[in-house]
């Protein structure tokens, strides 16, 4: 992800969730040097991911993984996350951590699918337009002898 496709990134995160991200965390993530990535399929943005690592204790941490709304459904999430976790992997990770939302459960599908196991629950996590929603906290171990 460079300056240039914050715009386009937005365009999405906007459409996808119900309180997105600000352009201005986006650019902070992506000068704060996490691993931000952009999907293009056809010459054309399809999703993008946030990922932050802790190598010194082997942990990478998903912060936003997106598929554009029209674009889900053909396998594009789980492709996302399969690139991810290689990357921890060839980075020395033993874990992957992610958060989702309840009321997404596409997404809880998918994570539990590719052998994600919640761990966890954050009370009050997301914001909402009224209110705010749990977080299910989710982990992947990984084998990093490849």
């Amino acid at each position: 992800m460079s300056e240039e496709d914050i715009s386009a990134v937005m365009a999405i995160e906007n459409r996808a969730y119900p309180v997105p991200w600000t352009e201005g965390i986006m650019r902070d993530c992506l000068h704060i040097g996490y691993h931000c990535q952009v999907y293009e399929q056809y010459d054309e943005l399809v999703g993008y991911s946030i990922v932050s690592t802790a190598e010194e204790v082997g942990e990478a941490h998903i912060l936003n993984l997106c598929v554009r709304p029209e674009s889900q459904g053909r396998g594009i999430g789980r492709w996302i996350l399969q690139r991810i976790v290689e990357q921890a992997r060839s980075s020395g990770c033993r874990q992957v951590l992610l958060e989702a939302r309840p009321s997404n459960p596409v997404a809880v599908r998918l994570y539990r699918s590719a052998g994600f196991e919640q761990i966890g629950r954050r009370r009050g996590y997301y914001p909402l337009p009224e209110g705010r929603e749990d977080a299910l906290v989710f982990a992947l171990k990984i084998d990093t002898a490849r």
